[in-house]
């Protein structure tokens, strides 16, 4: 009996070595802030570079995704003022969203295309890993000419910054000539 309980205590201590050497960490719940959840389900993500984690909080049964992705060297971007800063697609992801605004786009086209975008600054940076504030601009503009002709319309006002009618004509111009060559 006695050996069985050291047995048990042994067993279960490598278990807790386990846990700490491997650091698991819970995702803390957006509804209740609880730190305990279980995973229902993982796959890998679209993009073949992440993980999608299904989780559900055991204090409120709330249920949410978590993603985990592999940590690169941060792609750094120069500003046209000369500045550097870290890329963040979440920047690019704000600026679509407001130019989407009001504009019926599925959840899952813009992330695809969020995706193309970070995929393709990503060859672009290289492994110089910098890449400027231009060639994020270009790449958005691309992906959203894909996405919807009037998000990227709105986005590449904003982008090349037009300050008369005139600029907004010739772009919308340009699409309808691209558009009808395609028919």
């Amino acid at each position: 009996m006695f050996a069985l309980m050291i047995l048990t205590l042994t067993v279960l201590v490598n278990i807790a070595n386990s846990i700490k050497k491997y650091k698991i960490v819970n995702m803390k719940c957006p509804r209740c802030g609880c730190l305990l959840d279980k995973v229902i389900e993982s796959r890998p993500g679209k993009d073949g570079m992440s993980i999608r984690r299904r989780r559900e909080c055991t204090s409120c049964g709330c249920r949410f995704t978590s993603y985990e992705r592999v940590e690169l060297k941060p792609i750094i971007v120069v500003k046209k003022n000369g500045k550097h800063q870290s890329f963040d697609i979440n920047k690019v992801e704000h600026g679509i969203r407001v130019c989407t605004d009001k504009i019926n786009i599925d959840p899952d086209a813009l992330q695809r295309t969020l995706i193309n975008i970070e995929n393709r600054i990503t060859d672009l940076a290289g492994a110089k890993r910098t890449v400027t504030s231009a060639m994020i601009g270009e790449e958005t503009l691309k992906e959203l000419y894909k996405l919807n002709p009037v998000a990227y319309v709105r986005f590449a006002a904003v982008y090349r910054a037009f300050d008369d009618v005139g600029q907004f004509i010739s772009e919308i111009e340009k699409i309808a000539k691209e558009s009808k060559d395609e028919s």
